[in-house]
């Protein structure tokens, strides 16, 4: 999930395969619903950019709520939309493309392999297309976020921060098997929020995010 600019939620549906809208009443707008005719595998985190293009991950994780059990798409890849704009695929060379972020300034998309346990730094053109796929670090993750030192975020067996040259300078230790995702937030935009199995673990931070 993730804020737009007016305050609507942006937030992966797999439950129909869509990217929708929600407002601040609760009114749901269908934004994306498919690929060529082609139901996508099941849309899982999401990007938007400065210019409010969304960028996303489709891996598939089949779920126990549908009613398919098999992908109309082979590839799991990584999409663009523009407003008003079909979806375009801007990443195909992925195994299982999962946690994505992009840098404050536009100008690199980060998307974890979570399946190749990789996460690697595209270059964004003008266009919202993606150019020079360089390996950032030999981990994979599930969420992913940024702050605005440019210090990347990455999730699982807790959360390991890397700084913009893919030297991880910090590790956080979570209680659980698992965390999920990640996230800044609160009053100021200096806390934490991290989920992991079973519980929501806050921590007050000496960066701010970057994703209001």
């Amino acid at each position: 999930m993730f804020f737009d600019k007016k305050g609507n939620l942006i937030t992966c549906a797999d439950e129909q395969n869509q990217i929708i809208s929600i407002n601040r009443k609760g009114k749901i707008k269908v934004l994306v619903t498919d690929f060529k005719g082609l139901h996508f595998n099941g849309p899982n985190d999401l990007w938007i950019s400065n210019t409010g293009g969304i960028y996303f991950t489709d891996p598939f994780y089949s779920r126990d709520y549908w009613t398919r059990k098999m992908p109309e798409i082979q590839a799991e890849n990584v999409y663009y939309v523009q407003k008003n704009k079909a979806p375009i695929l801007v990443a195909n060379q992925l195994m299982k493309p999962n946690g994505i972020i992009g840098s404050a300034d536009g100008q690199f998309l980060y998307v974890a392999d979570i399946k190749a346990n990789k996460t690697y730094r595209y270059t964004i053109a003008a266009d919202g297309t993606l150019h020079s796929q360089t390996l950032f670090v030999d981990r994979g993750s599930d969420g992913m976020t940024i702050d605005d030192s440019g210090n990347i975020y990455l999730t699982g067996k807790g959360v390991f921060v890397y700084n913009s040259n893919g030297e991880l300078i910090e590790q956080i230790k979570v209680p659980e098997s698992w965390t999920a995702n990640v996230t800044f937030g609160g009053k100021d935009n200096d806390t934490l929020f991290i989920t992991a199995s079973k519980s929501v673990y806050t921590l007050q931070m000496k960066v701010k995010g970057v994703n209001k």
